[in-house]
Order: C-alpha cells, then structure tokens, then sequence
C-alpha cells in the first residue's frame, strides 16, 4: 500500500515508523528538514521537503497514487491538514484522514460535511484519550478492561504481582480451578518482559506478567476473585495537569460523578477552566501536585481514582506512584514516552494512555481490509486487539478453527453472533456476518487480514 503522512512530529513520526514496518511503502511530508531528517533516521521511508499545502509538494510527493493520505501536521492550525487533506482527494488520494483540534468538527452534522467532501476520518487525540479514560473508570475493578459489542465480550487485563494468588499457576491448572464457575474464559496473551506470548495449557503465570483474558461481561467479577482484586466504584477523581484532555475528561465525568478535582500549577490555566468548567461537583485547584504535602491536604485520601495529565511522562509516573502509597485504589498515567510505558506499569500504575499509540489504531484500520471494525494497539506490547466481520467468502468461516491453520502468532478469542457472545474453542466454526475478537502480534496482523478478507 502506498501512504503519504503530512508531518514528521511525534503522532507522524510514530505512524511512519508502525506503517513502514507493515511493508507498505511510505512518503513523509514537511516544511521542517530537521524533523524530516529525525523520521528517516528511525524509518525507510521516503521524504519531502516543502509546504503540506502546496499541490506542487503533493504531486512531487506522489500523492495522486496514494491508497492512504494522512495529515498529522504538528504543532499547526487544523486548517492545514484539513486543506492537505482535501487537496489530496482532488489529487487522487484514495482515502485521507485529518488530524484536528477542533471538537465542534466532530459534531454529527459537521462529520458528514466533512465525508461528503470526502476526508473519511477526522481524529482528535486528545478527545479520543480522554474518552478512553472515561470508558476505563466505568468499569468498576482494579483490572483494566475493554468492551466489544457493547459489553457482550470484554477483554480484561490483570497484573502478576509477588503476592498474586496466580503466581506460578499454570493456564491448565487455572482452567481447572474455573471449572465449577460456570465462566466461559480464554487467556489470549501474557505480555512478559516486553516480549507478548501467545500462552499455551502449560504456560505458567509469572511475576510480572500481564495477562489478557476474555470472557462475557459477567465472567470479570468472578475473574477478579481468582487473581485477588477488588471491585472499586469510582465516584471522586482526583486529576493532575489542566491539560486539553484533562478539560474534556473533567466535562464528561462531571455528568456522572459527585466530585471531581483538579490540580494545576499555573495560576492562568486555573482561571481558564474555572471559567470553562464551573460546576458544583467540580474544584479546580492551583498548586503542584508533585508535593506530597499539597496531595494530602487536598485529600487525595479521600478519591477514588487518581489521574495524571501533566506534560511530563515522569511527572505522571512518579505522581501515580505517590497516589497508590496514599490509597488511591485507580491510577491512569498519560504516558507518551513509547519507552515509559513498561517503566509506568511495573512501577504499579494501573493504566497508561498514550496519544500515538490510539492514533495508530484509528488509522492502521484503513491498512486493512473493509473487515476490519477496530483495531486497539494495546500499550506496553507489540501487538493489537482487532475485531472483524467475518463475510461468506471470508477464509475464516471454511471449516473448524482448529483446522484452518490459523497464524500461530494470532488467536481467536470470542464470537459476537446476533445477541448472542461466546468464546472461541478449537471446535468453534466462524459463520457469516460473527463479529470475531481476535488478539495478534504485528508481524501477524496482515495474515489474519487475509482470513476475513
């Protein structure tokens, strides 16, 4: 596939390096040769000097040919990459997807105008992380969760500690113990060491694995039990750094939680979002929320989730850490440092989100085939969570999973059929129209693709 990225910043540089490893062939735009130096030097990708909105750059660049046109100009007004965008479709650009700043784009209305002009995705990292942050305080468990189907499969992540009453367990060992539960699980993945094993019955649960099961919404409780967590019902949020996602996440949960605080050190930003914000269940408070002592006096004892939104990947970690000595029982850590991310969970922070890494989610879909719905990079591994629509034609509904030599760095964890949900065994046959939960490593993920094609 051939795919132009406007802009060499962080969000371009991280999609130059992911797509390029995908083995598609890839062209970087930017007026900047300092950063277009900086992305070649991590990626073969091929680069153009010049403005993102200039139809001369863009056709020197290619572009009439490309399958995927993508503008994540950094630092920039949104009407440059919304303009590369547009001038890219008229050039010939397959698809193209823009990168804004902009939430009221994102309204309904303003989407389609947008569609009918034909840019097929506009993305808003910073919304679409603080929505993420909202999804992961619903769940009301100190493991870390997703939802497929609106609930009716979830993947939940839980952590190996040195008093897990998982520790050295094997998967068979454990499918016994479950055996009187009445859940329908299957362990799809333990990331150990920074390396994502796909697990086998004899596979022991180790120290410091992270372990993705999935199982029915109703399978989780009883999941926690096993693994010794508890169920938390966060109602007071405790937030540090006055961010753009730190605003968006406060207006959300303000509609459903009894209090939510804010910690921000510059004294302007505080009157900002006062002004922004307001709201009884609201505060917004100026100091730094680095020190122990303000934490305290501001009753972080008292919240039930701590959030970090600071600028800094260091401040964030280390400000989780102090919240979970003080009995936070949540933590999420904004963690844009991709070589953090290790670092922050085995120091304990319960989540981390990261910009380039839902970004690449959104965008990597359109590499695939039509199948594929979603696709969620999940931090801390090198691998992905997809969900397909499996068609008549599709590889994948030819026989018996267990007969279709499915790749060996993939598996199939569970099945969306109408209302109905199940996990995925190796007797299971994919129908027409199954919504399929599959769990992959990326070197694996275009051989699965091939299989819902």
């Amino acid at each position: 596939m051939k795919i132009v990225i406007v802009g060499a910043g962080e969000v371009g540089s991280h999609l130059a390096k992911m797509l390029r490893n995908s083995s598609n062939d890839v062209t970087v735009i930017d007026n900047d040769n300092e950063r277009l130096q900086r992305v070649t030097s991590i990626a073969d990708v091929g680069a153009v000097l010049g403005s993102p909105t200039s139809i001369e750059v863009l056709r020197s660049a290619d572009v009439a040919a490309a399958n995927l046109f993508i503008a994540v100009y950094p630092r920039a007004m949104q009407h440059i990459n919304i303009v590369s965008a547009l001038i890219a479709k008229k050039l010939g650009a397959d698809k193209v997807v823009a990168r804004i700043n902009d939430e009221g784009y994102l309204d309904p209305e303003n989407k389609l105008m947008f569609k009918e002009m034909g840019i097929e995705l506009m993305f808003y990292p910073e919304k679409v992380a603080a929505d993420e942050i909202v999804e992961n305080l619903r769940h009301s468990s100190t493991a870390e969760s997703m939802d497929f189907a609106h609930g009716k499969l979830q993947v939940a992540l839980f952590r190996i500690d040195e008093d897990s009453p998982m520790l050295e367990i094997k998967i068979g060992e454990f499918a016994a113990m479950m055996q009187d539960e009445q859940v329908d699980f299957r362990v799809i993945a333990i990331n150990r060491s920074g390396d994502t094993v796909i697990p086998r019955f004899d596979t022991k649960f180790q120290f410091h694995d992270l372990v993705f099961i999935i199982t029915k919404c109703e399978g989780v409780p009883v999941l926690m039990k096993h693994f010794g967590l508890s169920r938390i019902n966060v109602d007071k949020v405790m937030i540090f750094g006055g961010s753009v996602i730190a605003e968006m996440l406060a207006r959300s949960l303000s509609k459903q939680l009894s209090d939510i605080k804010i910690l921000e050190s510059d004294k302007e930003r505080c009157y900002e979002l006062a002004e922004k914000l307001g709201g009884n269940n609201l505060q917004i408070v100026n100091g730094d929320g680095r020190n122990s002592d303000f934490l305290l006096d501001e009753g972080i004892k008292n919240y039930d989730a701590f959030v970090a939104l600071t600028d800094s990947d260091e401040t964030n970690i280390l400000s989780c850490v102090a919240a979970r000595k003080f009995g936070v029982g949540r933590t999420i850590a904004e963690v844009e440092n991709i070589e953090y991310i290790h670092l922050a969970e085995d120091m304990g922070v319960d989540t981390v989100i990261n910009k380039k890494l839902i970004t690449a989610g959104r965008i990597f879909k359109f590499t695939l085939s039509g199948k594929a719905r979603l696709v969620k990079y999940i931090s801390g591994t090198s691998a992905e969570i997809l969900e397909y629509t499996a068609s008549a034609s599709s590889k994948i509904t030819k026989g018996a999973l267990k007969d279709l030599d499915f790749p060996k760095d993939a598996i199939i964890g569970g099945v969306i059929r109408g209302n109905d949900s199940f996990i995925a065994v190796g007797d299971t046959i994919i129908e027409a129209y199954d919504r399929v939960v599959v769990f992959a490593k990326s070197d694996a993920v275009r051989d699965v693709d091939a299989f819902f094609k």
